[in-house]
């Protein structure tokens, strides 16, 4: 489990994070689930215990950790509620992080405090109907006018975008051309990405998506119809927009692997559980060897996610190269929240078909997690990438 050979510091957070999804979190989520509700009540308690701010120093808010702590307190929360845990990852990696990695001392001032509460969230505008892993597919523009950038058109499935706490989205946007690679050629787009408050005239985020699963995570299309903000909301370098996305995401995959592994063991411990429980011809369905056998596979993929993301984590902590060891752990650790899932489910019958049951609800869910944040597809050409092929 995640008890294991971890720092005390490390795993005092565990145990909090572990109480806290236990008596908080899931007695919740079934009704938030049914009901499509986002969990505001959590998302405060969330913010009072620190876990929005765990990878940010205090000058902004906060608790001068890492990224290892937000995966490990991901992989708890997961367990029991995937819509929470990915609320808390997109407003951490997707929501606060760009704006602390690329953002001017003045943007870092006036969002980060606000983000690392809790009392603000924030999503990350990259995909559009023809882009996402394809850069080149960008469509949304913000043209130069007046000492301003004018923003027009649209991203699709942002997190955190259309709350009643939404208060800033990071567009990435066409802002001018780049020359060819090569002689010749056709010129490159220029994609920089630019902070949109909430509140921007010509900023819509459209009715929320009606989704498979984490119906109690927020998601929406957004509109920009000749949105105006300054030019001082250029975040970071102009034309660096996309590839400091890139190594943005490279951190949230281990994050996502966090995440996934957290899902995938909420399955085993519900159907050891079940299985103790359930009796088939007079005897607890643990005692039948393919109900044994299969929850025994489901813990040793759990375990083998786990340890991936630990080691990707440990080796960004100590300052090398982790792009593959992340791909691979989010690659791994989502296949084996799907796999679970659906053996989870296998082990539970027709209660395992009931939205009130938590297997379910991970059958749901878990699909979304070998799509978001790169595709399975994506990180084999990473690792592959990697391999020279």
């Amino acid at each position: 489990m995640t008890e294991n050979l971890l720092e005390p510091e490390y795993q005092d957070l565990v145990d909090t994070v572990r109480e806290f999804a236990d008596e908080v979190v899931a007695p919740a989520s079934y009704q938030h689930d049914k009901d499509h509700t986002f969990p505001y009540e959590i998302v405060s308690q969330m913010g009072e215990l620190g876990l929005f701010g765990l990878p940010f120093p205090e000058e902004f808010g906060g608790m001068g950790g890492d990224y290892f702590a937000l995966a490990l307190s991901l992989e708890q929360l997961g367990r029991v509620d995937q819509s929470v845990a990915i609320t808390l990852e997109a407003g951490v990696s997707l929501g606060a992080m760009p704006v602390y990695r690329f953002g001017t001392q003045e943007q870092k001032e006036a969002w980060l405090p606000q983000l690392t509460s809790a009392k603000a969230l924030a999503g990350f505008g990259l995909t559009e109907p023809d882009a996402g892993s394809d850069a080149g597919g960008t469509r949304t523009t913000a043209r130069e006018e007046g000492g301003n950038f004018v923003i027009n058109g649209s991203k699709e499935f942002i997190t955190n975008s259309g709350t009643d706490i939404t208060r800033l989205v990071t567009v990435t946007a066409v802002t001018g051309e780049l020359p060819p690679k090569q002689e010749g050629g056709a010129p490159r787009k220029e994609i920089s990405t630019i902070l949109v408050p909430a509140d921007t005239a010509g900023f819509t985020a459209e009715p929320a998506y009606d989704k498979v699963g984490w119906h109690a995570s927020d998601t929406h299309p957004l509109s920009f119809k000749n949105a105006v903000v300054p030019q001082e909301n250029l975040l970071g370098q102009r034309g660096r927009g996309y590839a400091n996305f890139l190594s943005i995401l490279d951190e949230g995959r281990i994050a996502i692997a966090g995440l996934s592994t957290g899902a995938a063991q909420g399955c085993v411990d519900e159907s050891v559980k079940y299985a103790k429980e359930r009796k088939s011809f007079g005897r607890p369905i643990a005692e039948y060897q393919a109900v044994s056998f299969k929850i025994a596979r489901m813990q040793a993929r759990a375990h083998q996610a786990r340890l991936a993301y630990h080691h990707a984590a440990r080796l960004m902590l100590a300052g090398k190269p982790f792009k593959t060891e992340a791909a691979m752990a989010k690659m791994i650790a989502s296949d084996a929240a799907m796999d679970n899932a659906r053996d989870a489910t296998q082990v539970f019958g027709g209660y395992g078909f009931m939205n009130e049951s938590l297997v379910a609800r991970h059958y749901r869910d878990s699909k979304i997690l070998e799509i978001g944040e790169g595709t399975t597809e994506v990180q084999l050409m990473l690792i592959s990438r990697s391999l020279g092929l």
